[in-house]
């Protein structure tokens, strides 16, 4: 409903239909909103019909003035859904003449089924009442004239034609009121539904998205710890191939040993995929499906410490204590206390399952010494040993990254620097860790072992540390050489 009377009933506040498609010809919404209109407009102009020649005779007018004044009051109904209030108006107008109950009674009803402002309802609705009284009053009157015998009270006619009024007004302007709000609340509910159904939608899209990236970040996750704790060993198998092809024929005795090593490391290459292959298949059941999304990294990092400090602790000869000797130039307590990681013997099972720690950097220098690089590992001793009297050590996943840098590192000397010296620097400062591997340049007489590059070095470093809001740095040195760089906030964790 407009401000100017006009009706779209029977279309949404949007312009969609409220029960079905528009199919209806010029203003209304579907073909049987025209069909009962016609009917109604027929039944009110046949009604007025009647009503306009016995006026016309009483009035003493021409007969056809009166069927012409019925027809074109009866027929207003068509336009009843357009123009509620001119319909309304014309009922009123032609109430002197006792003619069209039809309309005003459908009139009004369509009026207060419209949106029209109650103001303007209440004002209609109340001509409506003062027509219908005016007129029924006279006709009571007139009646009680005629007839002399018949002496009712004063009050008779002027009850009779409120009486009348109300009968002809309220119940359709209050069955109208009842039809407009019900089906305003529909709208309303389909409005609803609508909106709800677009937000399910899009929730269901976003849903999707972040799934989507879910699995992407996961697959990074995954590949980046399947080349961290494999590519490492690979890359040492293959320089320990090397020389060994070199020193075949000249010394045999090197060769066999060089050979015991590949073995040893490809026996271990081989024990940390097969266990990082039963963690992913074990993650398709649905126990781990449930477990959070890093769940499936944190358990390959696991494994592969675990699988790779069994395989360490086989190849490592015993020392005069029958503990196991450490490297030729580090004392076996350095690698815990000045590391910054003090762990207790007890608690090294537990320790074992949450990855590699800063306490098996002095075995993985070892690793690449065994290899023949010269590595010089240094370690703040003072920050160490305060760490270790606090009876404290680092977050697991800090620990972890740190290890992590320093492997691959000295895993990219390998492959891009044969024959040069690297240095492995470690230092604990106040809330934050810092590590640094640098190397010279390679010797120039010295022979390549021929190792693939992927490029992915260098990236998953970056991103591991980001990770944790750190700072990552890479870059060639001043004499040919490159160090990477990498400095973690961390957080000391009380040890049991």
């Amino acid at each position: 409903m407009t401000a100017t009377g006009a009706s779209d009933e029977g279309v949404g506040a949007r312009g969609a239909p409220v029960n079905g498609p528009v199919d209806g010809p010029w203003w209304w919404a579907r073909r049987r909103s025209a069909v009962l209109d016609v009917f109604l407009a027929a039944a009110s102009a046949l009604e007025c019909l009647i009503e306009g020649a016995k006026f016309a005779d009483e009035a003493q007018l021409p007969e056809l003035l009166g069927l012409l004044l019925g027809l074109l009051a009866g027929s207003v109904l068509l336009v009843r859904r357009r123009w509620p209030v001119a319909v309304v108006l014309v009922s009123i107008a032609v109430m002197p003449a006792e003619m069209g109950v039809i309309l005003g009674l459908v009139g009004l009803y369509t009026l207060a089924a419209s949106d029209l402002p109650r103001r303007i309802i209440t004002l209609l609705a109340g001509m409506s009442v003062a027509g219908s009284w005016v007129t029924s009053y006279l006709n009571v009157q007139q009646g009680m004239a005629g007839q002399r015998e018949f002496r009712p009270p004063l009050w008779f006619a002027p009850v009779t034609s409120v009486a009348v009024g109300l009968l002809l007004t309220a119940p359709p302007v209050l069955w109208g009121l009842y039809i407009g709000a019900r089906r305003r609340l529909v709208e309303s509910l389909r409005e609803r539904a609508d909106g709800l159904e677009r937000e399910l939608s899009l929730l269901a899209d976003r849903a999707e998205e972040r799934a989507e990236w879910a699995r992407n970040e996961e697959r990074t996750r995954i590949a980046r710890e399947m080349h961290d704790v494999v590519a490492h060993r690979v890359s040492l198998m293959v320089v320990h191939a090397a020389a060994l092809q070199a020193v075949a024929l000249k010394d045999p005795e090197k060769a066999s040993r060089n050979a015991g090593l590949v073995g040893d490391m490809g026996r271990q290459a081989l024990t940390e995929l097969r266990e990082m292959l039963g963690v992913l298949r074990t993650a398709e059941g649905p126990a781990v499906r449930s477990a959070p999304a890093p769940a499936v990294p944190e358990r390959l990092a696991a494994v592969a410490s675990r699988a790779g400090a069994q395989a360490t602790e086989r190849e490592r000869p015993a020392g005069p204590s029958g503990r196991p000797a450490g490297g030729a130039d580090e004392p076996g307590p350095v690698g815990v206390a000045a590391a910054g990681a003090p762990v207790p013997e007890q608690r090294a099972g537990e320790a074992a399952a949450e990855g590699p720690q800063l306490a098996e950097l002095a075995d993985l220098v070892g690793q690449s010494r065994a290899a023949g690089m010269t590595v010089e590992l240094t370690i703040d001793e003072d920050a160490g040993q305060a760490a270790a009297e606090a009876g404290c050590r680092y977050a697991a996943r800090v620990e972890r990254t740190v290890y992590r840098v320093v492997q691959e590192a000295l895993t990219n000397v390998h492959k891009h620097a044969p024959g040069a010296q690297a240095r492995v620097r470690l230092a604990h400062r106040d809330g934050e860790l810092a590590v640094q591997v640098e190397n010279g340049p390679g010797e120039s007489g010295a022979a390549g072992a021929g190792l693939p590059s992927g490029g992915n070095g260098l990236v998953g470093m970056r991103e591991r540390v980001t990770a944790l809001g750190g700072v990552f740095v890479s870059g060639p040195t001043e004499t040919g050489g490159f160090r990477v760089s990498a400095v973690l906030p961390v957080s000391a964790v009380q040890a049991a």
